[in-house]
């Protein structure tokens, strides 16, 4: 929530500078304030963990919201029961035939990163849900591939296949501390990295629209803004439980897959011991940043959303 300063206060001018979320009295007296209305297209299979994930995140601020349960239209989950599908998800068909708007919208990651775009089975509907986002939503996140998938869509930016897994916890770069979605991030931290491809750097300043915001020296970009589509990509896995790379480890040591210790998340990188969580005040600042941002931005009159 912001602080709310005069505006000849010396404080107001030096905290704004430094990314601090000011808001004169003028401003503060004349606000409306309604429930935010949050939508999260889960393209995950574990549907009932990444719910959770991302309640929990977007949950931790003072602001009421309404969180919504989007699912592509046709698709059929194999690890969620239809029961609970049914029960608290509704089919982007229906929410888009309804005409109605989102203050925000997260599209999660998928395990499909490796396939090309056009070859998976919902792309042509998720190419919808991106073009609807600029009508109908005020601020949208993509998760991983849902990050990439939206850099592809909206700047033909390619994702590039790696010779091996990046797989664990990897320091970053607070590239941008003025950012507003970055108040209160150190200058480096940790983030989860669990991807079987990357998104190169140099293709991303090749559009000059776009703003990498935080990066990493090992895994390369994480999260990158585009103003111009009211879009946030974070590549990487700021939602991620304290247990998620270690299940994710000992799902593919029980199948037989060649799979490498997740990098600093164990203690001395010994997976007999419990993991470490370094990450998750950082998860919170991000989405609790990304929750007041579009709290300070979006029109008091859902409607007027994508005018």
């Amino acid at each position: 929530m912001p602080i709310t300063l005069p505006e000849n206060l010396p404080a107001y001018d030096v905290l704004s500078a430094e990314g601090v979320m000011v808001m004169g009295e003028g401003r503060a007296q004349t606000q409306d304030i309604r429930p935010l209305r949050i939508g999260l297209l889960n393209l995950m299979p574990k549907k009932i963990q990444t719910e959770n994930q991302f309640a929990r995140l977007i949950g931790a601020t003072p602001l009421q919201i309404e969180f919504h349960l989007l699912r592509m239209s046709e698709h059929q989950t194999r690890n969620t029961a239809a029961e609970h599908m049914a029960e608290f998800y509704r089919p982007f068909a229906d929410v888009a035939a309804s005409g109605e708007k989102f203050d925000g919208l997260i599209i999660t990651g998928a395990p499909i990163e490796t396939i090309a775009y056009e070859d998976v089975t919902y792309w042509d509907e998720l190419t919808q849900v991106f073009d609807w986002t600029q009508t109908h939503v005020h601020s949208t996140i993509g998760v991983c591939w849902g990050g990439m998938a939206l850099l592809y869509h909206f700047h033909n930016i390619q994702k590039h296949l790696l010779d091996r897994k990046a797989f664990g916890c990897f320091r970053h770069n607070n590239l941008a501390p003025a950012s507003p979605y970055l108040r209160g991030f150190s200058d480096d931290f940790v983030v989860p990295v669990s991807r079987w491809t990357e998104m190169k750097q140099a293709e991303i300043d090749a559009h000059p629209s776009l703003i990498t915001l935080l990066g990493s020296d090992e895994v390369g970009p994480c999260l990158v803004q585009d103003p111009e589509h009211r879009a946030l990509m974070v590549f990487n896995h700021f939602e991620y439980d304290s247990e998620t790379l270690k299940e994710e480890y000992d799902r593919d040591v029980a199948s037989g897959k060649e799979i490498n210790v997740p990098r600093n998340y164990y203690p001395d990188d010994n997976p007999d011991l419990p993991p470490l969580n370094r990450w998750r005040s950082h998860a919170h600042l991000l989405y609790g940043n990304w929750v007041n941002e579009i709290y300070q931005s979006t029109h008091y009159d859902i409607e007027k959303i994508g005018s």
